[in-house]
């Protein structure tokens, strides 16, 4: 009687007539919500071994999303993504020109000597001890480790370059990889906004005014994380290659560069990325590995402390042991890719519990 009375007076009133909503709708549109998530689920595990072009590819779009949401009103929206792929490109290929030969020449340096930093790392612990290194009652030599790791390392780069075909294939692998994540980032930027609404469109509609409120604040969250770890890589790897530079440590411009790329990982990346550059100031001295050392300290304590809370906000705020958790589920799905999404994924679990709790309770958890 009353979805007939509702159903007259829309049309009396000139809006067009609404179907009346059948038992178990609510039932049928959460079966399918799951049903899309495990096929979700099923496509990853699929394309498991190419995953990270992918996962780059969608952060990738993510980034320059707002950029070119405003260049498409000048332009169509397809052409704004090549604009902004070309002017990345350019920049670039521009860095590379300018320090891709330095890097690859400190490398080749660094590789090369490794050996004996390792053997003189032994040594000034053992000047220090006065008796050979003991960890747990084992004696350690460094120098034969040394030794043994350059030669299971030419062997698998004799196993994986040895010949013309094998380095072409790889060549061609790692071009693939970069056309995939390009092709990928096209797609997820051109269709972002359908995507979305395809994803809204999957959730339950009594429950898509909480879609509406969480969906922004998880992608608020994954922009500040996505942009805080990259101003972090960028200042603590300038600053840290300028301060080896002018402390004359060697290979400043390669230990820079790895500290900033270890800086990527949230949380412990910037300890990753003090072992390499400890390791080859302490072959010249434990006075020298001190001062290295507390430079390092301050500019890593200054970023992370003082620059990194304003540049991420409170968009990102876990618990140490979520952290843990989160970095060690992670690290076992995925490896250094899993390190590196684990705290967004963790964050997101965060911002749906919070939001639950607080429709659940009538407080914040």
């Amino acid at each position: 009687m009353t979805e007939a009375l509702t159903n007259q007076a829309g049309t009396s009133s000139g809006q067009p007539k609404l179907p009346p909503r059948r038992r178990g709708s609510r039932e049928l549109q959460v079966g399918i919500g799951i049903t899309a998530v495990v096929i979700a689920a099923g496509v990853i595990y699929l394309i498991r071994d190419t995953l990270g072009a992918f996962v780059l590819g969608t952060l990738l779009a993510f980034l320059i999303n707002p950029l070119v949401d405003r260049l498409a009103t000048f332009l169509p929206r397809a052409i704004a993504i090549v604009v902004i792929f070309a002017a990345l490109l350019l920049v670039l290929a521009g860095v590379a020109t300018v320090f891709v030969p330095l890097l690859t020449t400190e490398i080749g340096q660094l590789q090369q000597q490794t050996p004996h930093i390792l053997a003189q790392v032994q040594q000034q612990f053992e000047v220090v001890q006065g008796q050979p290194i003991r960890i747990v009652g084992f004696q350690i030599d460094l120098t034969r480790q040394a030794s043994n790791l350059d030669q299971k390392a030419g062997e698998f780069l004799l196993g994986q370059f040895g010949n013309a075909l094998t380095i072409g294939l790889v060549a061609l692998n790692i071009l693939l990889q970069v056309l995939l994540t390009l092709i990928v980032a096209f797609l997820v930027s051109f269709d972002a906004h359908r995507i979305s609404h395809f994803v809204r469109q999957l959730v339950p509609a009594d429950y898509r005014e909480d879609f509406d409120e969480i969906w922004p604040r998880v992608k608020s969250m994954l922009y500040s994380y996505l942009r805080g770890q990259l101003t972090v890589g960028l200042i603590i790897g300038v600053a840290v290659g300028v301060a080896l530079f002018l402390e004359g440590m060697p290979f400043a411009f390669a230990l820079g560069v790895a500290a900033g790329i270890s800086a990527l990982v949230p949380f412990i990346g910037p300890w990753i990325g003090a072992i390499p550059i400890e390791l080859v100031a302490l072959s010249y001295g434990p006075a020298r590995a001190i001062v290295v050392g507390i430079t390092y300290l301050v500019i890593t304590n200054i970023v992370l402390q003082f620059l990194f809370p304003r540049i991420m906000g409170d968009a990102v705020r876990l618990p140490a042991l979520a952290v843990i958790v989160a970095f060690l589920a992670g690290f076992s799905l995925a490896g250094i890719l899993g390190m590196f999404i684990a705290i967004p994924v963790a964050a997101t679990i965060a911002i749906l519990f919070n939001h639950i709790y607080l429709r659940v309770y009538g407080s914040q958890a």
